[in-house]
């Protein structure tokens, strides 16, 4: 067994369901520490936070995750237990696998490698790892850069060990996401009777031409590097519980996932006027989670192509689709950010795993960043 697939199994074993941590970060500073690296605690809230470095000056190459999983689901419908990592058929099952403990594990063993190999190593090595981005992301990544920027610490360079691939390992690196726009709208109605509609007001009905229009809608057409904006209901409750009263109120949760090609006020604004436009009486609270973020091809993302391309034969392709990332937080300090990690078919569904063949492959992509970059 080789040390990275135990160092993942280690860390999947401790139930870290966001935003408890369990003892992971502590294994993993254990590590560092003993390789040379300056641990710094960062503690907020609930939330544990840790920066590591090692070096002297730039560039600062940061490896950057989260050590906080997504609950479990229904344990009934797990083939072994989510906490008890189990491989079978060259396949490692347990809540974390994917997303994202393999690839922590990895950031460890392939920089132990590469300070036993370069310990007069180029520039600085890092680790910002956080128990809070599978949860509010408020006392995690973005807690710790705020601390960094206020001290005047940098970051150059940032591998994400987010699970960015997609068929095989090392097929697809992201360097940026689109932005995430949510909206809590509460639409006021007239509760009644439903025999006598003309003394009440409906609220579903309201709001039924309005949603039409913002589900049809085409909302731009993206760019080169970013696919195009869409808008999704992700929650929609109204009613009594009683068939015959017209519900006085209904509230609703949706998302728009953005391209930079948007802006915020451009978003709120169509929203708000296609509601105007209908006849909706409301109250809407906006919330945004992230905004967009890119990297151009340059030194991170070619000294990651190198790797994979070293490592696998394979030339990867450069995407800003899915979901957000702590990248949101990490790029605005003037960093290249890729995310680099194992395969995504199986993260946050129940039975989550990876194939252990991964979990090594992705320390050798690893490593020959560090190489690629510092060495």
């Amino acid at each position: 067994m080789s040390d990275t697939l135990a160092l993942t199994q280690d860390l999947i074993a401790r139930n870290s369901v966001t935003p408890a941590d369990n003892g992971c970060q502590e294994v993993m500073c254990t590590r560092l520490a003993a390789v040379g690296f300056e641990i710094e605690s960062l503690r907020f809230g609930n939330v544990e936070n840790f920066w590591a470095k090692r070096g002297q000056g730039g560039p600062v190459l940061c490896f950057a995750g989260h050590t906080d999983v997504v609950p479990t689901g229904p344990l009934e419908e797990w083939r072994t237990n989510p906490f008890v990592p189990t491989i079978r058929d060259g396949v490692l099952y347990g809540r974390g696998a994917a997303d994202m403990k393999s690839g922590l594990a990895a950031m460890v063993t392939a920089t132990e490698a590469f300070v036993h190999e370069h310990p007069q190593h180029k520039g600085s090595i890092a680790f910002l790892i956080t128990s809070d981005e599978e949860g509010p992301s408020v006392d995690g990544t973005k807690r710790v850069v705020e601390t960094l920027n206020a001290r005047g610490e940098r970051i150059d360079f940032c591998v994400v060990g987010e699970p960015s691939s997609e068929h095989r390992i090392g097929d697809t690196i992201k360097i940026g996401r689109r932005g995430s726009l949510s909206g809590r709208l509460t639409v006021h109605g007239v509760q009644g009777h439903v025999a006598y509609p003309q003394m009440a007001e409906n609220p579903v009905h309201t709001l039924a031409p309005a949603l039409a229009e913002l589900t049809a809608r085409t909302w731009d057409q993206g760019n080169e590097f970013f696919q195009p904006t869409t808008f999704q209901i992700s929650n929609l409750n109204a009613g009594t519980g009683a068939p015959n009263v017209i519900p006085g109120e209904l509230k609703a949760r949706f998302n728009l996932r953005y391209s930079p090609v948007q802006s915020l006020d451009q978003l709120k604004r169509t929203v708000e006027d296609i509601l105007h436009k209908h006849g909706v009486r409301y109250s809407l609270e906006w919330y945004v989670s992230g905004e967009p973020f890119y990297t151009p091809p340059g030194d991170l993302s070619n000294a990651a192509v190198a790797a994979i391309e070293a490592v696998t034969g394979h030339k990867p392709s450069l995407s800003t689709g899915g979901g957000t990332s702590d990248g949101r937080f990490i790029a605005p300090m003037g960093a290249q950010v890729v995310e680099l990690g194992v395969t995504n078919a199986t993260i946050h569904k129940v039975n989550e795993c990876v194939r252990v063949e991964e979990i090594d492959v992705l320390h050798r992509l690893y490593l020959g960043v560090l190489k690629n970059l510092l060495a």
